[in-house]
């Protein structure tokens, strides 16, 4: 560990800029620099010529690694090429020195403080948050869902990539985060009570969307759903779907896609047999009893009833009804 780092005067530092180089820290940047053991150092503002060659080398992998701009899935996967760039480029060596960033890393490390052996948590720990009315709790801008009733208070841990929820300290929800503001990151999972008692506003919810937009509820859901609500109606149907939510958040959520998938393929619509599918353990032995199933259930199959001529009954004549 170096025994002096100097920064620029981010807001996350400094709370306050004094006469001279003096400064009032933030909290948090008082507890990180005494966990590591070292003492900080600010530059005067708009003076990036006090730490010229950090702004050079900062230039050169601006260039070299983020031009042009990398793709990645996620900011991990992100973080993981920039590593892996930092990595390659200790191999080179600056114009002027006679050695590499790799040897100069390792000449160095001799002369500096022993580093802490435990780490320092760079989460932020945010309390009290309220529970609104929709199930959603405001983290720095941003709404993210909470599978508990309104007014509880709860806890957010806020990291670089994910949001976590505690309540009694115990994990109710984890989101990735997302930077902005006025941002919702709502689970579907985290809705099925509520729309278990209102079915009909699962088809029109944001959590849905989401999951469709991420790629989490493929058309094959959909397309059991319509066969579902043909088979039991619209309200029935969508808690047949929910009931099997429920089981793929618990057994493996790609597990009950590809079972849905293959009893789409058999004919299969019923829930019950998507589930008798998804629970078998051999794959052989899946197919074979599938099949079965399929031709099992074909002779029950029965379409809705039409209620329309019924209404033959009620025609109205200057007699009365008939």
């Amino acid at each position: 560990m170096f025994r002096t780092l100097r920064y620029d005067n981010m807001k996350s530092v400094v709370k306050k800029i004094l006469r001279g180089y003096r400064r009032i820290e933030t909290g948090r940047m008082i507890a990180f620099r005494s966990h590591w053991g070292y003492q900080s150092e600010y530059c005067n503002p708009a003076k990036g010529n006090e730490k010229g060659g950090v702004e050079g080398e900062l230039g050169w992998f601006r260039r070299n690694c983020l031009v042009p701009v990398p793709e990645a899935k996620d900011l991990a996967a992100l973080n993981e090429q920039l590593l892996a760039a930092c990595v390659a480029s200790r191999a080179r060596t600056i114009s002027g020195k006679g050695m590499t960033i790799g040897e100069a890393s390792q000449y160095e490390r001799a002369l500096l403080s022993p580093q802490a052996e435990e780490g320092f948590p760079l989460e932020e720990v945010l309390y009290p948050l309220v529970v609104d009315g929709m199930g959603r709790v405001r983290v720095k801008g941003n709404w993210y869902s909470a599978p508990l009733p309104p007014g509880l208070r709860v806890t957010a841990v806020v990291g670089p990539l994910r949001v976590e929820i505690k309540h009694d300290n115990r994990l109710v929800a984890d989101h990735p985060r997302w930077y902005g503001q006025g941002h919702q990151n709502l689970d579907l999972e985290h809705y099925l009570d509520v729309l278990e008692r209102k079915p009909g506003a699962m088809a029109g919810s944001t959590p849905l969307q989401q999951w469709r937009e991420a790629g989490r509820w493929p058309e094959c859901m959909d397309r059991l759903w319509r066969q579902q609500e043909q088979r039991h109606g619209k309200s029935a149907g969508t808690r047949e779907m929910i009931t099997l939510v429920r089981v793929g958040t618990v057994e493996g959520w790609d597990r009950l896609i590809a079972a849905v998938e293959e009893a789409m393929r058999l004919g299969v619509t019923d829930a019950a047999a998507v589930l008798h599918i998804l629970r078998m353990p051999d794959p052989e032995q899946r197919q074979r009893h599938a099949s079965l199933l399929a031709e099992e259930m074909a002779q029950w199959e029965r379409p809705m009833p039409v209620m329309d001529d019924y209404d033959l009954l009620l025609i109205e004549t200057t007699g009365g009804i008939q």
